[in-house]
């Protein structure tokens, strides 16, 4: 009976090993693919598209300000709205954006979320001779030129644009280390695509749309709380390709505690096992049917958040040493080691002369921690809006 139970949980030990291991091998490969070079954006063109910048706004009264200033100062030479989607905002605040020169549209929802404000808004707009929606966080500051690259790139022909978003704010340690993540995220999900002539993934913010097609995605996204997430997978199904500018930039506020951060993540761990469920399935029928941008969206939904992927192989290669049952000790720690390895060379190249950096490392086990209780507290993201909260920093550009 004790040899059958020790068979038993070997076979479990090696089936998780190779689940995780296919996890490093994903990571690893656009990681590596992310090292080589995008052609570079242009900006110049003889033509200028008619461009709505959407604002989803929930209880955020003095950021939306500032950012909608910053918005509306933006150089472009082509003709640009700056939409506010005012959901909960104070009265007081609606006038002070109306006065700035900002189309306000106020929404009321008993749930909100932010693919109906988006769908609403749209509705509202669709008349108004708009060629291109771009949608932006309440904190984002777009960077130089950013709507000429954007214009420049529809008229070659894109319908879906993906720029790089990066941190506005590296004041705290735990700030520096989102901004790390979000590096890393651009280099494996976006560039690495790119490089390999796939879609980029969206990020819900600095994506920019036909605005037609757009309404048309908007009418399937429905009530889930990741709404990005949803358009990735439409667009996958229409066969409709991400295109991913590298080199220009909108500027994104990064979370400044663990709390925000656990917060934020319960958000994203819930869409993700939303749509692990919803379309699992489908995505190895889509694989035999050749869609192999849907495929690969389904398949990062089977993979681990990087954080828990980090700490349960740290945890896999010290039990390994004292636990002779599964992958041996080799194994784990060349698992651990391999994924410490492609962090790094995701991580910007400018990070590792800023000793912030060294700082930072130094908060991965509150963010591990932090990522255990929004994985426990994934069900509150369902029943409520989790909103990130937000407050005004000024760019700091590291680019």
């Amino acid at each position: 009976m004790e040899l059958i139970i020790i068979n038993i949980l070997n076979i479990l030990f090696w089936i998780l090993g190779i689940y995780l291991l296919i996890n490093c091998l994903y990571l690893a490969f656009f990681a590596i693919a992310g090292l080589f070079s995008l052609p570079k954006s242009q900006k110049h063109a003889s033509k200028y598209k008619k461009i709505a910048l959407l604002f989803p706004t929930y209880r955020e009264n003095s950021v939306i300000i500032e950012s909608v200033k910053s918005a509306l100062k933006h150089q472009y030479n082509g003709s640009f709205e700056v939409v506010v989607i005012a959901d909960g905002l104070l009265p007081q605040t609606n006038t002070i954006l109306r006065e700035m020169g900002a189309n306000v549209i106020e929404v009321f929802f008993e749930k909100s979320t932010k693919g109906k404000a988006l769908r609403f808004a749209m509705e509202k707009l669709k008349d108004n001779g708009f060629d291109i929606a771009m949608v932006l966080d309440v904190d984002n500051v777009l960077g130089s030129d950013c709507l000429h690259y954007i214009n420049n790139s529809f008229l070659q022909g894109n319908k879906v644009i993906q720029v790089h978003r990066t941190a506005k704010n590296v004041d705290t340690s735990f700030a520096f280390l989102d901004a790390c993540n979000e590096e890393v995220n651009n280099q494996i999900y976006r560039k690495g695509h790119a490089v390999l002539g796939l879609s980029a993934t969206l990020i819900g913010s600095g994506m920019a749309f036909d605005f037609s097609y757009f309404h048309k995605v908007l009418d399937g996204v429905g009530e889930t709380v990741g709404e990005d997430k949803k358009i990735d997978f439409i667009l996958a199904n229409d066969k409709i390709k991400v295109a991913y500018l590298n080199d220009v930039f909108i500027y994104d506020e990064k979370v400044e505690n663990a709390q925000v951060f656990t917060n934020q993540r319960t958000r994203w761990i819930a869409s993700q096992i939303e749509f692990l469920k919803e379309y699992a399935l489908e995505g190895l029928v889509k694989l035999f049917k050749g869609n192999i941008e849907f495929f690969n969206k389904t398949f990062q939904t089977f993979l681990v958040p990087r954080i828990l992927l980090l700490a349960f192989l740290f945890i896999m290669a010290v039990q390994s040493f004292f636990n002779p049952i599964g992958p041996g000790r080799v194994f784990w720690t060349s698992l651990f080691l391999s994924l410490c390895f492609t962090l790094l060379i995701a991580v910007p190249r400018r990070f590792y002369v800023d000793k912030r950096l060294y700082l930072a490392i130094l908060q991965i086990p509150r963010a591990m921690i932090g990522m255990v209780i929004a994985l426990f507290s994934i069900g509150k993201a369902k029943k409520s809006f989790m909103v990130t909260p937000h407050h005004h920093k000024p760019v700091n550009d590291n680019n």
